[in-house]
């Protein structure tokens, strides 16, 4: 990430190769910069993830572990089964491929019978390192057709409301995630020019492309492209959206990690017009989320909460007339990082799912602040 992130009296997680270590730890006491050694040996963080991975046994579709991490190829074959067996929930479609030639698939949600509904989007796995976001979505979707029937308060958001979810927007960096390096973060696209491969894709919006806190060297992490809507992940997301720009309400956007909830603008320190409605929404999703564990997100807008970025999916959204547009930022807080164990996707997923029911129903009630 750019060092124009970093300012006086921000924590910052660095990662570093095991030959540099000595020096950057010399160099911190001498500066008396204060430091803190969260993961001693990501290398065996990495392999205690995949080994756990092939010692499970292959399990059938019904038995599908939803607190493990799962490949796009696993992934796909559920998305596949969820609209095979819930039908009058669930509906799969692509909108479109990917730089290297894979389907995107969107699952939409609700109940078929009622037409011209409000409509609510939730993408996952922007950043291929990001894991944990894909698993978050395919719990959303778990929970919402498992207790459609039992729960009335899910009943009326199925049926009031269309979701429409993308577990694996990213697909051929969460792809590369697997099979290569785990901590990628960008897409795949080729560069004419570098050897350097991918654009971010939560900076290739168009909307303030390219300016303050997005890179223009394609080897950089924030890399925003050649030009905006490059990357064909981006551009078929952004076509589908403007398509259904009447009926989408929120666009949600998962990632991690930093727990927090963020909303517009991220690209420039101002208050968006309908900041108290977005606040409201902000404050009660946070407050469902703690609700479940005691886990603290902090909230506001992105250029003040996080950092300041240009090309984002949350400020496109609010552009082009999505009235709520949020990104999360799930656990931790740097302890796991990208690595967050399998035994933490149950908590997170679970609380996540509880802020983003909050924001659900927030649409169907008029917010008149």
């Amino acid at each position: 990430f750019s060092t124009s992130f970093i300012h006086m009296g921000s924590s910052v997680d660095v990662h570093v190769g095991r030959n540099s270590t000595g020096r950057l730890k010399a160099h911190l006491q001498q500066t008396h910069i204060h430091y803190k050694v969260l993961i001693p040996n990501l290398q065996k963080e990495m392999e205690k993830q995949a080994g756990n991975r092939s010692s499970r046994k292959r399990r059938s579709e019904f038995q599908y572990d939803y607190e493990v991490y799962h490949p796009l190829e696993e992934i796909q074959s559920w998305m596949f089964e969820m609209n095979r067996t819930h039908p009058h929930l669930v509906d799969m479609f692509s909108i479109g491929w990917s730089y290297e030639g894979r389907p995107l698939y969107v699952l939409k949600l609700g109940n078929r019978k009622r037409l011209h509904k409000k409509a609510m989007w939730i993408d996952c796995g922007v950043h291929a390192r990001e894991w944990i976001g894909p698993a978050f979505c395919q719990w959303f979707v778990r929970e919402a057709v498992n207790s459609y029937l039992r729960d009335s308060s899910m009943r009326r958001l199925m049926n009031q409301l269309n979701i429409y979810i993308m577990p694996v927007f990213n697909v051929d960096g969460y792809h590369y995630s697997w099979k290569t390096d785990r901590f990628w973060r960008k897409t795949r696209s080729k560069n004419a020019k570098y050897h350097c491969r991918g654009v971010d894709a939560n900076r290739n919006w168009k909307v303030k492309w390219c300016d303050e806190g997005a890179s223009l060297h394609p080897c950089d992490d924030t890399y925003c492209g050649p030009f905006p809507e490059s990357e064909p992940e981006v551009k078929a997301v952004a076509r589908f959206l403007r398509k259904h720009r009447k009926h989408v309400k929120a666009y949600i956007s998962i990632h991690a990690y930093a727990q927090m909830l963020l909303y517009p603008y991220s690209y420039k320190y101002a208050t968006i017009p309908n900041f108290d409605c977005v606040e409201t929404a902000a404050q009660n999703a946070v407050s469902a989320l703690y609700s479940a564990y005691g886990v603290r997100y902090r909230y506001g807008p992105a250029s003040t909460t996080l950092y300041v970025s240009s090309g984002s999916s949350i400020d496109w959204a609010y552009k082009n007339g999505i009235p709520y547009a949020f990104a999360f930022e799930l656990r931790d807080t740097g302890y796991y990082g990208f690595l967050l164990p399998e035994a933490l996707i149950g908590p997170t997923c679970m609380e996540t799912m509880r802020a983003v029911r909050a924001i659900a129903s927030g649409l169907l009630k008029k917010c008149t602040s």
